[in-house]
């Protein structure tokens, strides 16, 4: 027996809510791929140094956005699908993994926050790794392959240095690291200042994004709970 009244608004309310919680899962799904691939994260994160690779962390939440994305557009068709066919055991089950996933979301929030800076701060330690080698003028084993880091990263980023009092010894030493379009500007700008602007910028996204999620998932659970009480008193329902 359909439900009716309040209950059969609660229900299409609860199906459009779907509906964009499973586009809002699409949306994260696209975002963590563009992440993944962007060319600027990309170029720096494949880098070998004295037998280090670049570190791997933002790779690492990338991909557990991945996940989360995916798993979304499926809870998302499940409360769709349930909202449509007033079952409670769908809506049941589609009520368990919001809640589960919005305490992942609540974790994920709370791990991220703790640790907005660490991705930032493991390719300056990286950046500074491959800088002290490629500026020693004793001529070190593997200074090439510092030398190729540095030159991924002020192309990829348009800085030079790390725009500190180092800097002109820096430039004084190695000129050539620096390219053309840097050393025509008036001041050269740093690497570490260039490196956490380009995660705050994509780390500020993926916390919009998750906000609005959250409140999206608030309401979903909250139509649900009503859905369900509706189709258990509704007529013909024992």
């Amino acid at each position: 027996m359909a439900v009716a009244g309040c209950s059969r608004c609660i229900k299409y309310m609860l199906f459009f809510l779907n509906f964009i919680f499973w586009l809002a899962g699409g949306l994260i799904l696209g975002v963590a791929l563009w992440l993944r691939h962007d060319s600027q994260t990309s170029s720096l994160l494949i880098l070998q140094f004295d037998g280090q690779q670049a570190p791997g962390t933002f790779y690492i939440s990338v991909y557990i956005l991945i996940a989360v994305g995916a798993v979304m557009m499926l809870v998302g068709f499940l409360g769709c699908y349930g909202a449509i066919q007033e079952s409670q055991c769908l809506l049941g089950t589609f009520f368990f993994f919001l809640v589960i996933l919005f305490a992942c979301e609540v974790a994920a929030a709370i791990w991220g926050f703790m640790n907005r800076d660490t991705i930032s701060k493991e390719l300056i330690n990286f950046y500074d790794a491959a800088y002290i080698k490629a500026v020693d003028i004793s001529t070190p084993p593997n200074k090439d392959a510092a030398v190729k880091v540095l030159e991924a990263f002020h192309t990829t980023l348009d800085c030079c240095g790390k725009g500190n009092t180092d800097t002109a010894l820096f430039l004084q030493l190695t000129s050539t690291l620096c390219r053309t379009k840097a050393l025509s500007a008036p001041k050269t700008e740093g690497c570490h200042i260039k490196l956490v602007e380009l995660f705050s910028k994509k780390l500020y996204l993926i916390g919009l994004a998750a906000l609005v999620v959250a409140v999206i998932m608030i309401f979903e659970m909250i139509f649900t709970m009503v859905l369900c009480c509706g189709i258990r008193n509704s007529p013909g329902v024992y």
